[in-house]
């Protein structure tokens, strides 16, 4: 009996033994997954981090790309969407600008040029010189602008600017065209005077010479001789 009691006592202490060492096994197992499952969790969550820089990186390559272009959009490859501000050059129209040509021109008139013409075109669409236009009068390679009027005078006009330039330039008032104001420049010359000359001019033409203003009522010799390194006729 004592051996009998030794041996159920012996085999009740192995099982014991056994029964903790297999739930120590079993403890040591589950920790072993719990660290694996968080470790693979933090490696995804790096994952996700990194995802979302390299996707941040790659919208801020892209707005500084469009920043780099003048501000203008890109085609997207494959999409076949054209984003941001649409060039120009896609848009496939040109502006246009308006002249009023008129003068010694065969059609006067208003008249619809591309922008950057210049007075030649005008001149072109307005269908060209009449037979007494003064053809060196305008610069033809000159640009034209929006809303501009263009005049082509005549070989007459032309001469009287030319005219009127030399007189302008040479300091004298041209005693044929000058306004009231003009004339009241010139020494003894007043307003009533000035009045006189144009009512003068209106009845009888231009003056021939510059003499001619004793002509005038008024204007005596004296008044003459104060004037005559003044004035001009042409």
């Amino acid at each position: 009996m004592g051996d009998g009691g030794d041996a159920v006592h012996r085999k009740g202490a192995m099982m014991r033994k056994n029964r903790f060492l297999a739930a120590v096994c079993s403890l040591v197992f589950v920790m072993n997954c719990s660290a694996c499952k968080g470790a693979e969790q933090e490696v995804l969550l790096i994952g996700q981090q990194g995802t979302g820089q390299v996707s941040q990186l790659t919208g801020q390559a892209g707005a500084q790309g469009n920043a780099a272009d003048g501000g203008q959009g890109v085609e997207q490859p494959g999409s076949g969407q054209w984003t941001g501000q649409e060039p120009s050059s896609r848009s496939g129209t040109m502006q246009e600008i308006c002249v009023y040509v008129c003068g010694a021109v065969e059609s006067p008139g208003v008249v619809f040029l591309p922008d950057g013409s210049r007075a030649a075109d005008a001149l072109e669409a307005a269908g060209g010189f009449a037979p007494e236009a003064a053809e060196e009068a305008v610069n033809l390679a000159a640009r034209v602008s929006d809303g501009e009027k263009l005049f082509f005078p005549d070989r007459e006009e032309y001469e009287a600017q030319e005219e009127a330039a030399e007189t302008a330039a040479s300091g004298l008032v041209n005693i044929n065209t000058a306004d009231a104001a003009q004339l009241c420049t010139l020494p003894g010359i007043g307003a009533s005077r000035a009045a006189d000359i144009i009512a003068y001019r209106e009845a009888h033409g231009d003056f021939g010479a510059c003499e001619d203003i004793m002509r005038v009522p008024g204007i005596k010799e004296s008044v003459y001789n104060k004037l005559s390194g003044k004035i001009a006729v042409k």
